[in-house]
């Protein structure tokens, strides 16, 4: 063993020569692999996982051949370096270009290097914290996007790891940098007080430490450290104000074994009232990333609030370095169960492989959020994300479960399928011998389900659906969209050259799978006599030269004039069409019509690129006329004119006809809306205001 260990270090000293070779002899500015391997070393990793981050420092890479590393430092290390190197080249920053990687492509390759091994994503992990800390003197947009990836993509990987001290890290530079004014109020409010905070915490920790004592048990209790956008999350989640968190004051107290814990837990609930609802008991239901520890807030000398955090030395190392330390615990056992478990969770993640909103959907919500624990009518535990419902369940349960759920009980209790299960909650699935999942169960602003899991066992459900349940299933949803809008009669040929399907079977069958969204087709649909102003015809369709920059005379710009432009030849865009802007590299802005070939086929890595553009002045908004019909009641115009107004249409007139008898009205309300789907859109919001029957566009002639 030990030679084995001085064979590791003679490697890892190798690796150190030609990283620091690369520092002193690269003048870019750039995470150096030297500063990676310290991130590393912080948090345990084992002496390949510094070997790989050594060797994939960006001027190795460059200078290195994948021969010479796989010959010096073996085939391992080899394989491990081109992966980071495939996913640090992906989003790299250089001086002449940023490059603007899609997310969902950029997750897509993040869990793929899990799936194969996890060290790969450790290192990249830690090549982005090095990036976040080198960025405070980078450009102000450069910064902002960076770190908005970090939050949406990097800190939750770190968190489904289990690798706390990296996820604290990421989340804080990264909302420094998105939000500064709100992190530097923070920290100065956590620095206003801190001095009598910690004098309060210390007496807290001493009392502890004396009971303690007087129980014969030994434990290390400490301060825990204070991070500041964990803070943020929980004041706005919790809409409370910083002084009013429970967790302001905190202790932690590490013991020997999981017995003693209980055993501290119960001292300390019997020196300090305790609040129940804030009580989890994470050793008998760990999270989903493994972490272990028992959380209890009690209220401590002057009234005020403590959170107590309880957890062995081997569940605090889990905490802080999770799957970093795996290759460390050489009997495997609990590390080997919980690796498993959340590589498993992630290449669940890759079904959504044609989705990638969906994927990216599904990650947010259930990678970064806290975990709830309901049980079957048998008494088995089950562990969903913190909102799930019971069509959750029932997918969670079985796939064939969820299918055939048209029910529920919590508690003995019928509850509707979009109730949010609560820790403890006895769950029970009413099922049908037959049928599958409805179409609304899809809809995100329904509720009905909250973890991907759910969400991909539902949309693969429709996908594999036979033929004519699709073609029925399309040809009702285009129906309902047409009467919503008052459209007689459609072109279901032209309708699907829109969205570049051959036939209009197929545009039915894709309406149908939910491939396109009521909201897209909506969109799609032409009104007759809902036509834009033509604005004056503009000079030229072909590029302009720079000195002249006139075809920005007649096109806006996101509201701004006078920007070089210049008429796309692929699709010659005319006035009235429906409009887009491409910011070329040194050309300007080209102008293409929206159903241009080439921005449909707009690679993702270029979606950026593409900005909002109009003809004249403004967006044209088209007077329409809506049909509300409802039971009348206290506030009822008042909730409808709130949806118009949260979507920003203008409202002209309104007119209001009572029935004394049966206490029914009819609304016929003049609103100014900008597109089809837009009206599509607040027709199904106000349909779901309580005591409405109808809401539909109103057809003349």
């Amino acid at each position: 063993m030990a030679a084995a260990g001085g064979a590791e270090r003679g490697k890892i000293a190798e690796a150190l020569n030609l990283a620091r070779r690369a520092r002193d002899q690269d003048t870019i500015v750039r995470p150096r692999g030297i500063d990676v391997a310290d991130i590393l070393l912080g948090i345990k990793a084992d002496g390949l996982t510094l070997q790989v981050a050594l060797l994939s420092d960006p001027y190795l890479r460059d200078t290195l051949k994948e021969a010479d590393i796989k010959a010096q430092f073996g085939e391992t290390v080899a394989d491990l370096v081109q992966k980071v190197n495939w996913l640090n080249t992906f989003d790299e920053y250089r001086p002449t270009e940023i490059k603007e990687p899609a997310q969902a492509e950029l997750l897509r390759r993040m869990l793929l290097s899990v799936v194969n091994d996890v060290r790969a994503v450790l290192v990249k992990l830690a090549y982005r914290l090095q990036r976040l800390r080198l960025l405070k003197n980078q450009d102000g947009e450069l910064r902002q996007r960076i770190a908005m990836e970090t939050l949406d993509v990097f800190a939750p990987l770190a968190n489904r790891l289990g690798v706390g001290q990296l996820k604290w890290e990421l989340e804080d530079l990264a909302f420094r940098y998105l939000n500064p004014d709100k992190y530097r109020d923070l920290a100065n409010q956590l620095a206003t007080n801190r001095a009598t905070r910690e004098a309060f915490v210390g007496q807290f920790i001493e009392i502890l430490r004396q009971e303690l004592e007087a129980n014969h048990i030994h434990a290390k209790v400490y301060g825990r450290p204070k991070h500041i956008y964990s803070i943020y999350r929980k004041t706005q989640r919790k809409e409370l104000d910083l002084e009013e968190l429970y967790d302001l004051h905190a202790v932690r107290v590490i013991v020997d074994d999981v017995a003693t814990c209980y055993a501290v837990l119960g001292l300390v609930h019997g020196r300090w009232l305790h609040v129940p609802k804030e009580f989890d008991d994470y050793i008998a239901n760990p999270k989903e990333n493994g972490y272990q520890s028992l959380h209890t807030v009690v209220i401590g000398p002057e009234g005020r609030p403590v959170e107590v955090q309880i957890r062995t030395q081997a569940m605090h190392d889990f905490a802080e370095y999770g799957v970093a330390a795996h290759w460390r615990y050489k009997e495997g056992g609990k590390q080997d169960a919980v690796l498993d478990r959340s590589i498993n969770a992630l290449r669940r993640l890759l079904e959504s492989r044609d989705d990638d909103q969906s994927m990216l959907e599904d990650f947010r919500a259930e990678l970064f959020e806290d975990q709830i624990f309901v049980l079957t009518p048998k008494g088995q535990v089950v562990r969903l994300s913190k909102g799930a419902t019971p069509l959750d369940f029932a997918y969670h349960i079985h796939t064939e479960v969820g299918h055939r759920c048209r029910g529920a009980k919590v508690n003995g209790r019928i509850v509707p399928l979009t109730y949010s299960l609560k820790s403890g909650e006895k769950v029970e699935i009413l099922t049908a011998k037959h049928g599958g999942p409805s179409l609304g169960w899809l809809d995100p602003h329904l509720g009905y389900v909250r973890t991907g899991h759910a969400r991909t066992k539902i949309r693969q459900w429709f996908k594999q659906q036979d033929h004519e349940k699709h073609l029925r299933a399309g040809k009702s949803i285009l129906d309902r969209e047409r009467q919503k809008l008052g459209i007689k009669e459609v072109d279901l040929d032209e309708l699907a050259r829109h969205f570049h399907l051959p036939r209009g079977d197929d545009l039915l069958l894709a309406v149908g799978r939910a491939d396109i969204a009521p909201a897209q087709l909506a969109n799609a649909l032409k009104l007759p006599e809902w036509q834009p102003k033509v604005p004056a015809a503009p000079p030229a369709k072909k590029p302009l030269p720079p000195a002249t920059g006139k075809a920005s005379e007649e096109v806006t710009i996101q509201g701004v004039r006078n920007l070089l432009t210049y008429f796309a030849h692929c699709c010659e865009p005319k006035p009235g069409d429906r409009i887009i802007g491409y910011v070329t590299v040194g050309k300007g802005v080209a102008i293409h019509r929206q159903d241009c070939d080439n921005i449909i086929q707009l690679p993702p890595r270029k979606m950026s690129r593409l900005i909002d553009v109009a003809w004249g002045t403004e967006p044209e908004a088209f007077p329409v006329e809506l049909e509300v019909k409802a039971l009348d009641r206290k506030g009822l115009l008042k909730d409808i004119t709130h949806i118009l107004a949260h979507e920003h249409i203008n409202i002209v007139r309104t007119h209001s006809e009572t029935n004394g008898d049966d206490q029914s009205v009819v609304m016929r309300i003049t609103a100014e809306v900008s597109d089809p789907g837009q009206l599509s859109s607040v027709l199904d919001k106000i349909g779901q205001v309580h005591n409405v029957f109808s809401a539909r566009r109103l057809q003349h002639g």
